[in-house]
């Protein structure tokens, strides 16, 4: 999930609790959206939200195990098996950076919210998109 020589205590122990996280990866766009869906609702947890420094992905840390009932369209989810982040050679999100950092979130996204706020971001980027 993090490029290979970057430290992956970033994302496996964001806020120092002794657990680790697996990764939501979405479009910027659609992400973008989310975060403000769930900041604005009664979402009960929002985590930490990585961004890439090319700008196309967003990344939602969510408790672990996440991954094993994951199926959202148009989105990954990396689980770490209780690891943490793994240096991969693919990484869903490369030379992560903070959007949400974890000093200023909750220690992960609830799935159920994350899912209910991608669905919400995807309709309305669709609307938008069809008033073109």
């Amino acid at each position: 999930m993090v490029e290979a020589g970057m430290e992956s205590s970033r994302i496996s122990d964001p806020l120092g609790a002794g657990g680790a996280c697996d990764v939501v990866t979405v479009p910027t766009r659609q992400g973008l959206e989310a975060v403000d869906i769930l900041l604005r609702g009664a979402a009960e947890a929002v985590g930490p939200v990585l961004h890439d420094d090319g700008h196309d992905t967003l990344g939602f840390l969510v408790p672990p195990g996440t991954a094993a009932a994951w199926d959202v369209p148009g989105s990954t989810c990396t689980g770490t098996g209780g690891r943490g982040a793994e240096p991969a050679p693919h990484p869903p999100v490369t030379d992560p950076g903070w959007l949400l950092p974890p000093e200023r979130a909750d220690p992960a996204t609830d799935p159920a919210e994350l899912r209910a706020a991608l669905g919400e971001a995807a309709r309305l980027l669709e609307a938008a998109d069809n008033c073109r």
